[in-house]
Formats: C-alpha cells, structure tokens, sequence
C-alpha cells in the first residue's frame, strides 16, 4: 500500500507532467510536499520506483516517468482506472513461467507451499539462517522458476522499501544479484540480512532503506547471496 505522502508525491508529479510536459524539480516537490530536505523526496521516489508508479530515465534532467496510477488516484482525478486494473497491495511477485520446484502445490490449487527458515534481519544482521521452522501458503502468482523460500523480517531498516518488522518475505534462491536488488546476504559465513546490493569493483555495499540505519560495506569475499526478493506477505 501507497502512503499518504507517497500518494500526494505521485499526484503531484502527475499534474506537472499534464500541465507542463515536464516532471517537477527536487525542490519543486519538496515545497509542495512541505519537506525538509531532498533526501525524503528521494526516498518517496525510490519507494514509487520499486512499487511500479514511476520510472527514472537515464541521462536526462527531471528524469521522471509516470508508469501507472493506483485505481482510486485515476478516480480522484477524474479518469478512468489504469488498464490493468492494478491496485496497490503487499502481496505482489514475479508472474510465474512455470511450475516452481522446491515447493508443494495445495490442493486448493492457486497457492503453495514454502518452507519459512527462520527470521531474518533488516537491521543488524542476526545469526544464519539455517533451519526450516514452518511452512506458508502464498499466492502461486507469486513465485517462478527455481527454488524458493520465505523468511520473517526482524527490524525496521528496510522500512522505507515497503518492508516492515514481521513481515513474510517471499526470496528466489540465487547467487548473483544485480545492482539495486534486494536481497539475502550472508556476510562472512556467519550473519544473513536483507538489504539492497551495490557492487563497484571488488567492494559490496548493503544498503538499508531507512536514514538511522548506515551503508555498510564489505570485500566481495565477505558476501554471498543467498536470495532475492520476489514477494512479501503481511498479516493484520
């Protein structure tokens, strides 16, 4: 789901570029959102970016592209929901090609069975993840080809990504990730967390997705991914 600020962020940007062409600057949207620095835009957009509101265009001053908007935005201003119908939602993932294998279809069908390996931290990173604790049903939608496994979130880091404490992760097993991925990592054989990955070089960066929390860094021989994130599921 959309907060209020990210929805106002997305009406805004959308009314700029219907009326003038051009998406609004920094500064425009962060005196229309009445913020204090640029770094809370930044995050709103990052958060916008990974939900599939908006696209950023490479190259390119107020690089800013309005991908699709929520169906109660379209009738707040006064058109016609979005073709796909899309609404925002916390249960989301990759749209399957196949049957996923590392997991047990219900029959109930439409959902499956995945094993939970214990909690996960988007904070500190805690002990490794090791055993299987219980199982979850998900949507199948949620999951394609490969292995998959979930995980219970534990912290507040990536909080900004849509990612709260106690939250149900839903991660595709891999060892490669590309940049801006959010993924399972393994630092030196001991810690795993859930943090966006950066590679430059020989160095790896585990970003949170929370201003209190800091980049940390480390040799590419200090971190193994394990996962990457494909869906989330979150109880009320």
């Amino acid at each position: 789901m959309l907060t209020k600020k990210q929805l106002d962020l997305l009406e805004f940007i959308h009314k700029r570029v219907q009326r003038d062409g051009v998406p609004p600057s920094f500064d425009e949207m962060k005196e229309a959102l009445d913020l204090r620095s640029k770094s809370g835009i930044h995050r709103l957009i990052t958060a916008l970016e990974e939900r599939g509101f908006i696209r950023r265009l490479a190259h390119r001053a107020r690089a800013l592209e309005i991908v699709k908007l929520p169906d109660a935005l379209e009738a707040k201003l006064g058109g016609a929901p979005s073709p796909s119908g899309f609404e925002p939602r916390v249960i989301d993932g990759d749209r399957p090609d196949s049957r996923p294998s590392g997991a047990r279809a219900l029959e109930s069908g439409g959902a499956i069975e995945l094993p939970v390996m214990g909690q996960i931290a988007a904070g500190v990173p805690i002990a490794a993840i090791a055993e299987v604790s219980h199982q979850v049903s998900v949507p199948s939608s949620m999951v394609g080809k490969g292995d998959h496994y979930a995980l219970e979130v534990k912290g507040d880091s990536m909080i900004d990504a849509g990612i709260n404490n106690g939250d149900v992760v839903i991660i595709r097993e891999t060892t490669t990730a590309d940049n801006g991925d959010i993924v399972v990592a393994l630092v030196e054989d001991a810690e795993a967390t859930l943090k966006r990955y950066r590679r430059n070089g020989n160095a790896i960066a585990l970003e949170a997705a929370n201003p209190a929390y800091e980049t940390r860094l480390f040799r590419d021989d200090q971190v193994k991914v394990q996962g990457r994130l494909v869906g989330l599921i979150r109880s009320y």
